[in-house]
């Protein structure tokens, strides 16, 4: 499973979420504490967006503690929000285009669990999709065949719909429960979302609202402090919003 840390408010450095804090996303890359892995290490990503609402992506197949770019962009750019994973893989290569966050015009998308018997609906999955949606497609992942399906099914116009018809559309296989933990934005509001059909979805937390204002979602309690976390209830989206002076004209 993959840990997710991310980021509404505010614009701050990148590091105070994936850096910083006590048990930030690079630790749990390491030394995840709720998680079946301890390590993530098939690679991470990071998106974010200037004040403008353009979204920017950097992604690479090493892991997040190998990789010195990671801790130097973070303390460069500043965001008002963001979103980070480190991925501990279940379909797909370690390759750049199966690492998250995935992209498609302002939105971006991460994904935690696994939806274990995609192999035998992917086809049925990719003949569903537009052309344009079909031709956005780069790696081999259940979860950027996720994000895809809920940009068919509606993303943009209504979260909440898009989620319910995907959920159904997926179905489920004989080869065990769809785990589903999700992190979006499209740059002016971050959504959470946990979805599970058998047992518990994959943990996502959200913080109360930090020192600067702006609040975050994570696998993890980012401080180590649970108490400054609510776990997001499963079955329902979650939203954080940017103050209207701060979005995009």
């Amino acid at each position: 499973m993959c840990r997710i840390a991310a980021y509404c408010g505010p614009a701050i450095p990148l590091e105070n979420i994936l850096v910083k804090p006590r048990h930030s996303l690079l630790r749990q890359s390491q030394k995840a504490t709720e998680a079946k892995l301890e390590v993530n290490g098939d690679g991470f990503g990071v998106a974010w967006y200037d004040d403008q609402g353009q979204s920017g992506v950097y992604r690479d197949v090493l892991p997040a503690w190998a990789d010195d770019n990671l801790v130097t962009l973070s303390r460069m750019i500043r965001s008002p929000v963001f979103v980070g994973h480190v991925r501990a893989s279940t379909f797909g290569e370690t390759t750049r285009s199966n690492c998250h966050p995935f992209q498609f015009e302002n939105w971006v998308f991460c994904h935690n669990g696994q939806i274990p018997h995609f192999p035998q609906i992917r086809r049925s999955l990719e003949a569903s999709l537009p052309d344009v949606l079909y031709d956005a497609r780069r790696g081999t992942t259940d979860s950027e065949m996720l994000f895809l399906l809920l940009l068919a099914n509606g993303l943009t116009v209504d979260v909440d719909s898009a989620m319910d018809r995907t959920i159904r559309q997926l179905g489920v296989g004989e080869q065990g429960p769809n785990k589903i933990t999700c992190t979006f934005s499209d740059g002016t509001s971050l959504y959470g979302y946990r979805h599970s059909t058998s047992g518990e979805a994959p943990t996502l937390y959200a913080s109360k609202r930090l020192d600067n204002g702006g609040r975050a979602f994570a696998s993890e309690p980012l401080c180590g402090v649970a108490d400054n976390w609510t776990a997001i209830p499963e079955n329902t989206v979650a939203r954080l919003d940017l103050p209207r002076h701060q979005q995009a004209a």
